[in-house]
């Protein structure tokens, strides 16, 4: 009768053990959680608007500017995360005209202190010799007045 079933001796598991039942939840791995601060979505007339973070993950902290650019060229942008101890990391990103959004980001360093003892800054400029600035965008900057 069990192999009938499709089941034989030997496609029986034994008493005492577990059948293999898969992963604990179907789909993906699970991602580590990333926590972040971020300030308010600013604008400038030349058609720029940009939002500037601190993100917290693992045990590591960097900083990210999202912005997108509808000035008609490409500019400047240098992204400083700043944390405690006076720890500096800053990048310089191209920042292309278009319509697309985009994102400037800082390597990863080890967390040293409190999340919010972190900031982050990021200033979009014309790339000449003047380097005239456009927008400055901070992970902690208070919402414009009267938006």
């Amino acid at each position: 009768m069990l192999s009938s079933l499709g089941l034989s001796r030997s496609s029986r598991t034994p008493a005492g053990a577990r059948p293999d039942t898969g992963p604990a939840r179907p789909g993906p791995p699970e991602q580590p959680r990333t926590d972040s601060r971020c300030g308010p979505e600013l604008s400038a007339p030349q058609g720029l608007e940009a939002q500037t973070c601190v993100l917290v993950s693992e045990g590591r902290t960097w900083g990210r500017s999202y912005y997108r650019n509808t000035s008609g060229r490409a500019l400047d942008a240098v992204l400083t995360v700043m944390g405690p101890a006076g720890r500096t990391v800053q990048i310089r990103c191209a920042v292309a005209a278009g319509d697309e959004p985009g994102l400037c980001e800082t390597p990863r360093g080890e967390s040293a202190g409190a999340p919010d003892a972190y900031s982050a800054v990021a200033e979009f400029a014309v790339p000449d010799d003047e380097g005239r600035l456009l927008l400055r965008s901070g992970s902690n900057s208070p919402a414009p007045a009267g938006g």
